[in-house]
């Protein structure tokens, strides 16, 4: 199911995000979400020398990938898309193409030694990728799809936000609920929910940015650890199960902060 997700259901649903009727604006804030979506991993590279210096060195990897790559995708463009509609959805994608080269380029450097080439066709091959290319240039072709595609894209891509709750609730049903209480984890989660959208908050409210980027920009900053964490780990021998605490207790936690920084943030 989340394979589903990731190669078919998202991509249509970024896709469909763009469309013929979209203003200069619009595209000139893409530029911008773009610019503070880059700025965002220069902030994740910053924090990730001090944060987690007293963190054994196993632990370590993982923290610092769970920094570097959070659930800007499975639970990022469902509830970007919720709050501020097909705009949300948009600059959404646009901040997942920086979050998705450093993801298989830094990200994965903390776990293996691949090669740079290896690394580049993961980013170059990935349909989240060619979705937000192919939208961009659809932008600017002289004829609109044909009406039965654009619209099974666009009804395949409206699945993305029940399927992606499905696949959520059905990982965290299977976590012990005591392994919330990880003290490590705890410290992960406060800076990843709170500390680092406070930080962008102020980047982007002294930049005077509006509101739609804004809240796209700090809800995407405020997502909880990716489940590639946990994946990455066991597939290259590292510490799992703290990489599986850390995935379930910043995401139960996230339904806390998200809910009430959506309504911050729209205010």
């Amino acid at each position: 199911m989340s394979n589903v997700i990731i190669y078919l259901i998202l991509p249509c649903s970024i896709f469909s995000s763009f469309h013929k009727g979209m203003s200069p604006e619009i595209l000139r804030q893409c530029i911008v979400v773009l610019i503070a979506a880059l700025g965002l991993q220069m902030l994740y590279f910053v924090l990730n020398k001090v944060l987690y210096i007293r963190f054994r060195a196993s632990k370590r990897i993982i923290a610092q990938y769970a920094t570097i790559v959070n659930n800007a995708s499975f639970i990022g463009l469902p509830l970007l898309e919720s709050v501020y509609g097909e705009p949300g959805l948009l600059y959404g994608s646009v901040i997942l193409i920086p979050m998705r080269i450093f993801m298989w380029t830094a990200g994965l450097s903390l776990f293996t030694s691949a090669d740079m080439k290896h690394r580049i066709r993961i980013v170059a091959t990935h349909p989240c990728i060619w979705a937000v290319l192919l939208g961009f240039g659809y932008l600017f072709v002289p004829f609109e799809l044909p009406g039965f595609l654009s619209g099974t894209i666009t009804a395949i891509g409206n699945c993305n936000l029940a399927m992606s709750m499905l696949v959520i609730g059905s990982i965290l049903s299977e976590v012990d609920l005591k392994q919330i209480l990880d003290r490590d984890c705890l410290y992960y989660s406060l800076f990843r929910l709170i500390v680092i959208p406070a930080i962008m908050y102020g980047a982007l409210a002294l930049l005077r940015a509006d509101h739609v980027t804004t809240g796209s920009v700090v809800l995407s900053s405020a997502m909880p650890a990716a489940a590639t964490t946990a994946m990455l780990a066991d597939k290259y021998g590292k510490d799992s199960a703290f990489a599986s605490k850390t995935v379930f207790t910043s995401t139960v936690l996230s339904m806390l902060t998200l809910p009430v920084m959506a309504v911050l943030l729209t205010r």
